[in-house]
């Protein structure tokens, strides 16, 4: 007797102790440039995303972004809700997916970007990567993948199992969101980590860092100097910003101000500079008593 499908196939590890089941090529999302983005927790990835969405929007590309998160709230500045999930719709019909239509789990948000919450597991039950491959193999089977020209994957906090590190598998840039403080740094060297470890069996590789909620970037660039990181952009702790989301809206929908504007370009500035290709980086992320001794004061 076995547990496992006679066709099932796995990748060498992508770590040590790693146990992750290979991507099948056929839920592999063709013709769009894919992005993930990750981040500490509660560092403004939901925020980053919508807007860097907004922007690809407003450059004239087609845009999908997919929530990765049980709080499935990634999308409700660009929806101005909270969607229901994949998950949880595929239990109103005890996950028979072909009785399921693209209205019932997508939804069109700000300036036509396509929102759609992947949801997750009950706390404590299941496998972040199951929910994530269920939403990839559900909007293939719509065909709602083949007039999409930008995908960008939110993912929930730090890589803290293979299951959310799933997107990886579908990515072809990663992007880490981070603040210039210790917490944010000491995640980030985490995600580089994970990120190098699924970059031996899949295509994704690293782009860089978005410096966010920061006034200044020089904790955050001492680090990549070290490591072999790039800063992309830099978006400070603007109060514009954090009203944003409680208006329910992206930057883009908020009243002109300087500091809202420049916000605005900064966004624009990456779309396009992420849209034109950024060479990938082979960043070699420090042990943690390393990184703690780097970034600690005396």
């Amino acid at each position: 007797m076995t547990l496992l499908d006679a066709d099932t196939t796995y990748s060498p590890p992508d770590g040590e102790g790693s146990v992750q089941v290979q991507l099948d090529p056929r839920d592999a999302i063709k013709g769009a440039k894919v992005f993930a983005v990750y981040g500490k927790g509660g560092i403004g990835k939901s925020t980053t995303s919508s807007n860097l969405s907004a922007a690809f929007s407003k450059l004239g590309h087609r845009v999908l972004q997919i929530g990765c998160d049980p709080k499935h709230d990634s999308t409700f500045t660009l929806t101005k809700k909270l969607m229901p999930t994949v998950i949880d719709v595929l239990e109103t019909v005890e996950f028979h997916t072909e009785e399921l239509r693209p209205e019932d789990y997508m939804f069109e948000g700000y300036n036509g970007v396509m929102c759609v919450e992947a949801g997750g597991p009950p706390a404590g039950t299941g496998c972040g990567g199951y929910v994530v491959g269920q939403t990839v193999k559900l909007l293939k089977q719509h065909h709602l993948l083949e007039d999409t020209d930008v995908v960008i994957f939110d993912v929930l906090g730090d890589v803290v199992c293979g299951g959310f590190a799933a997107p990886l598998q579908h990515a072809e840039r990663a992007l880490v969101v981070a603040a210039n403080d210790f917490d944010s740094i000491f995640a980030m060297n985490r995600i580089v980590a994970a990120i190098g470890a699924k970059s031996r069996n899949y295509d994704v590789r690293l782009a860089g860092v978005i410096a966010n909620r920061s006034a200044q970037t020089d904790e955050i660039d001492r680090f990549s100097d070290a490591i072999g990181m790039k800063r992309l952009a830099h978006f400070r702790d603007l109060d514009a910003i954090r009203r944003s989301r409680l208006k329910k809206c992206t930057l883009f929908e908020m009243e002109d101000s300087p500091e809202v504007l420049a916000a605005r370009a900064e966004y624009v500035r990456l779309a396009q500079l992420l849209w034109d290709g950024v060479d990938p980086l082979a960043a070699q992320p420090m042990k943690d008593r390393d990184i703690f001794d780097f970034l600690g004061f005396e």
